[in-house]
Order: structure tokens, then sequence, then C-alpha cells
């Protein structure tokens, strides 16, 4: 088991903007090097890689151009969205059985320049998925996916649109307290939020995560090791995956229950792990490509009962002061869409007391994937000693 035998010792991001001039190796190398100099650690220390799967950055290509030495563990992690918690607590492994000692996990993407893989039709005329019985019905988009499992959750539980919009809200209120977030001049209203335009009905254009371009890179040692760098280690204290029964990525519509998502199978085994339960966590980051994911995932993770998350987000629950606040830099919503890998640093963020939202005295924050495919979840705590 892995429990506090790794850590979180260095975090640093690019700049998110629509079009970045740099190119995503560019950017995946001056953000490692950030992070790097926010550990205190050389690049020839650097042992250790972890990425997802769709990034452009080859390991090799990484290590050679910023001077790393020998790299002895690698890998990536698949399934987009469901990856980012995963590069960590790979890593985390592999520091805790000493396959590697200095980790390096990133994510370097130009989504708001580049094509969508989904609008390529010849790529989607070749799936082998699910897919391939959904999207000759118009059901092209993630967006599309999303909203038929929202219109079920709708229609079963009286989850309303001033649900999804206490999401939105919740993520823009801490952006705009966030220099860093793409959106931090631009405040939102309720109001606001029901004159937007749709773009898969039940979900509007404020429902959808930005298309952004940047970088994000967080350095992994032992703990022992991290307490001799620049700042407060940052303990993955524990680390899960998920896939659970007939899943079938962001299709899962014909599962026993396609509302589980694949979340619920993370959650069990991400708590059968941990120190910490649902009652314990003090802050969320929660995969947010889309709103009704947080609410998906707010049940799927043990703080409310099924078909309970509308409820429990009403009267400001997901922000500052409220019952659980949830992706206080903005996340994807409202600061950047880099596959969540945003979320996992605004986790250190919030661990280090450092957070431009704070949660006072936070000791725990859980970070989570996207829940409509394979999924990974982290617990990332303080460390006491």
């Amino acid at each position: 088991m892995i429990k506090d035998r790794a850590a979180i010792v260095g975090i640093a991001e690019s700049r998110f903007a629509k079009r970045l001039e740099a190119s995503e190796s560019e950017l995946a190398a001056s953000v490692v090097l950030a992070a790097l100099d926010d550990a205190g650690i050389s690049p020839a220390e650097v042992d250790g890689l972890a990425s997802y799967t769709m990034e452009s950055t080859p390991e090799q290509e990484l290590a050679k151009n910023l001077g790393m030495q020998n790299i002895t563990w690698f890998g990536q992690v698949g399934h987009g969205g469901g990856g980012g918690p995963a590069t960590i607590g790979q890593l985390a492994m592999a520091v805790a059985t000493g396959q590697c000692r200095v980790g390096v996990a990133w994510r370097s993407r130009k989504r708001g320049s580049g094509k969508r893989i989904w609008a390529d039709r010849a790529a989607s005329a070749q799936l082998v998925t699910a897919a391939n019985w959904s999207r000759p019905w118009g059901v092209v988009r993630p967006v599309d996916e999303t909203a038929l499992l929202t219109q079920r959750y709708m229609h079963e539980y009286g989850i309303t649109r001033d649900h999804l919009a206490n999401v939105a809200l919740a993520c823009r209120r801490h952006a705009n307290r966030n220099p860093r977030a793409t959106l931090f001049e631009r405040t939102l209203s309720r109001a606001d939020y029901m004159a937007a335009r749709w773009v898969s009905k039940p979900l509007c254009l404020f429902d959808n995560c930005l298309e952004s371009d940047g970088a994000v890179a967080a350095v992994i040692t032992a703990a022992d090791r991290a307490r001799d760098c620049r700042h407060a280690p940052v303990l993955i204290h524990a680390f899960a995956q998920g896939i659970g029964p007939q899943t079938h990525s962001m299709v899962n519509y014909f599962a026993d229950d396609p509302l589980a998502g694949t979340a619920a199978t993370c959650a069990a085994a991400l708590y059968a792990r941990s120190d910490f339960q649902s009652a314990d966590i003090d802050v969320a980051q929660f995969y947010d490509s889309f709103t009704p994911l947080v609410l998906f995932s707010l049940e799927a993770y043990g703080f409310c009962g099924r078909g309970e998350a509308g409820a429990f987000s009403d009267n400001g629950a997901l922000e500052i002061g409220g019952r659980l606040p949830v992706n206080t830099a903005g996340g994807g919503l409202s600061e950047a869409y880099i596959h969540g890998f945003n979320l996992i640093n605004e986790g250190v963020r919030q661990m280090r007391g450092a957070s431009t939202a704070q949660v006072g005295d936070a000791r725990s924050c859980l970070v989570t994937g996207g829940s409509p495919v394979p999924t990974s979840a982290i617990i990332l705590r303080r460390d006491n000693a």
C-alpha cells in the first residue's frame, strides 16, 4: 500500500489561453522545469515519468531536452480525463516500490488551437467501440453523450437546471478569485446561465468546459526525501482506479445502471485504502468537463445519496464556506481544461494553504478523474511531521 509513502513536492502550470504560440512539446518542457524549480530538484535527478495517452510529447524527447539522465520507470495512463489522478498514483507506487526516486507527471495540450478528435469523421467511421451504435444517430460529441445521461438523471431524480447552475456558478466564483483562470474577470449570474444557448439539450454553454491551451506538471518523491524540498510536502494518502461492470467509454448506456458510471467502483477501492472517508474530506476537485459530472461524483464518492446531489448543491454548498467547496481554482469550467490535471495542482495548493480560494485549515483533498470513462482518484493530505 502506498499510503503516505510518496508526496508531491513541486507544481507548475503555463499560462492558460485559447491559442498559445508555443508547441505542446515546448509547453511541456517549460512547465516541467518550473515544477522542478518549485521543488528545488535538478532535472538530472528525475528518473520517473508519467503522462496520459493522447500526449504528443514522448518521454524520451522530454528527457533529452531537459538533460534528464537514466529514466528507470515510465508509463502512460489511458482514457483521457479519467487518467489524471492515476499519473500521480502510479508514480507514487513506483516511488514507494523503489522503481524510481524522483518522478514527474505532466499534461500538455493545445485543444484551444487544434482539431477535436471526435470531429474527425474518418476516425469516427472506424470506431470499434459502442460509439458505433450512437454516432450514426447524431450522438457525435462528448457533450451529446453526457446530455443523454443527464436527461435520464433529471427524469429519474428531479434534478433541474438550477442544480446544474449551482455547479457552474461555484466554479466561476472561484475562478473570479484566481488570476490564473481564463475567466478570472468574467462573472456569471444565474440569469446569464439560464439565458445561455443550448449546446446539447439539457446542457447549455455554461455546462461545458473551456477549450484550452496549456500545460501542467507535478513532481513526486518519497515522503522522507520530500521534507528536504522547498515546500512542505503534500502526501499522496490513497489512490485507486475503477472500471465498472459493462463499461463503455462515455456511452455507458448498455450497463444495468448507466448512471453509476465508473466512479462508484473507483470510490469503493479508494476508501478501502484510506484513513479518510467522505465525511473527512475538507475540499474536493471533481473532474468537470460538464456540470452534471460534478453531481454524479458527489454521489459516487459518498457525499450524499443517489439522486440527492442536486439538493446537496443548493445554498452555496459547493463554494467557500459551504458544505464541500469544489474546484476552488475554477476547474475545467472556468480556469482551464487541461484534461483535469489542473485540478491536481489546485489540490496541492489547498494542502499548502496557498489557494486563491483557500478552505480554512483544510487537511484533506479528494481529486477525481472523469466519471463516464475508466477513471481514477487520489486523496491528498497535509504532512503532519
